[in-house]
C-alpha cells in the first residue's frame, strides 16, 4: 500500500552497485587515499544498509555526505551518533517536493563534543536534560544553576524533562553556560524546523496518532527530541562564546545540507537556525584589576594558545 505513493518514480541502482562504478572508486580514492579507501566504503555502507529510508536518496548525495564526515573525522556509524546521513525530499525552485530525494548531513550533539575537545581549547564540556524537581534556581545573569540530581537512575530517566542545560570551560578558566527550558525548546524546534510541528509531537506523546502514520513523522525531533535538544544548545553555546576550530565552523556551515557535488551546502530544511541574540558577557573576577583589552574577546581567550597544527 505504502509503495503506491511513489509509484511512476525511477529505481535507480543500489549504493551498493553505486560503489563498484570506476568512477566512484577513483573519486573515492582521490579523495580518501591509500588503505582509507576501503575502511570508508564499509562503514558508509553498512550505515546505508541498515537504513532503508536512506536507499532511496540520490547516491551521489550519500557520498557527497560522507565525504564531509571523514573530512571532520567522523563516523558514519548511527550507534556513534556523531553525525547522521538523513533522508529529505528534493526541492525544485517552485517548492515542489516530488524531485526525488537526497541525504543530508545532520551533525549529531556528541559530534559537537568530539570536534570541541579535539580543538584542544576547551577542559570541560557537557550537556545535560534538567527533570522535575531537580532544579532548585538558575541565575542568567551570573549563570550559576543549583540542582539536586535524582540519584536513582530509573527514576531520573523516567521524571518529566523541564529544560536543558549546556556549560562549557576552557584551559584558561574561563567559563559559559546557558538553561533553557522545555517550552523554548519546543518552541525553538517548532518555529525553525520545517519538519516538526509541537502540535502534532504533543499528539504523538499523547498516543493520538496511529502506527501507521507514523512514516509522516521522520524529524529527528520526534524520534528522540533529547538529542535534538543537546545539539542545540551547543550549537547556540559554542557559536556565541566559543572558539570555533576550522573543523568546528565547517560542520556548523554544512549542519542540516544536502552537501552538492562541488561540495557547498543546499538546505533542505530550516534547522540551521539563526544563534540567538547573547546577553551582555560577565567576568568572574580573577583579582581586583579590571579588564583593559579593547576588545571583549582579549579577555575571554587571554592565556589560550592555539592547539599544535596536527
Amino acid at each position: 500500500m505504502a509503495n503506491s505513493l511513489v509509484k511512476g518514480e525511477k529505481k535507480q541502482p543500489s549504493f551498493s552497485v553505486f560503489l563498484t562504478q570506476d568512477a566512484i572508486k577513483k573519486k573515492i580514492n582521490e579523495v580518501i587515499g591509500g588503505k582509507g579507501g576501503q575502511r570508508f566504503m564499509t562503514a558508509i555502507l553498512s550505515a546505508v544498509t541498515n537504513s532503508p529510508a536512506l536507499q532511496e536518496c540520490e547516491s551521489m548525495s550519500i557520498l557527497n555526505c560522507a565525504f564531509l564526515g571523514e573530512a571532520l573525522n567522523l563516523s558514519p556509524s548511527p550507534q556513534l551518533g556523531q553525525y547522521y546521513m538523513v533522508p529529505y525530499k528534493k526541492k525544485d525552485r517552485n517548492g515542489d517536493k516530488n524531485k526525488g530525494k537526497v541525504a543530508q548531513f545532520q551533525l549529531g550533539y556528541k559530534g559537537y563534543i568530539q570536534l570541541a575537545i579535539r580543538s584542544g581549547y576547551y577542559k570541560k564540556i557537557n550537556v545535560i536534560a534538567i527533570k522535575e524537581g531537580e532544579l532548585k534556581h538558575f541565575d542568567p545573569l551570573n549563570e550559576v544553576i543549583e540542582v539536586e540530581i535524582i540519584q536513582d537512575e530509573r527514576e531520573r530517566e523516567q521524571a518529566k524533562t523541564i529544560g536543558y542545560y549546556a556549560m562549557f570551560e576552557y584551559l584558561n578558566g574561563f567559563q559559559k553556560a546557558m538553561y533553557w527550558s522545555y517550552e523554548k525548546m519546543q518552541s525553538h524546534a517548532d518555529q525553525y524546523s520545517q519538519a516538526y510541528s509541537a502540535e502534532a509531537h504533543q499528539r504523538i506523546l499523547r498516543g493520538e496518532v496511529p502506527q501507521k502514520e507514523m512514516w509522516k513523522y521522520s524529524s529527528f525531533w520526534y524520534k528522540d527530541f533529547d538529542a535534538m535538544a543537546y545539539k542545540t544548545m551547543l550549537r547556540q553555546l559554542i557559536s556565541k562564546w566559543g572558539i570555533m576550530s576550522t573543523e568546528l565552523q565547517m560542520a556548523m556551515e554544512n549542519d542540516m545540507a544536502a552537501i552538492r557535488d562541488d561540495g557547498t551546502p543546499e538546505y533542505v530544511d530550516n534547522d540551521t537556525t539563526p544563534i540567538e541574540p547573547a546577553q551582555a558577557p560577565v567576568y568572574e573576577a580573577q583579582s581586583t584589576e579590571i579588564p583593559t583589552g579593547n576588545n571583549i574577546e582579549d579577555d575571554f581567550f587571554a592565556g589560550l594558545e592555539p592547539p599544535p597544527e596536527r
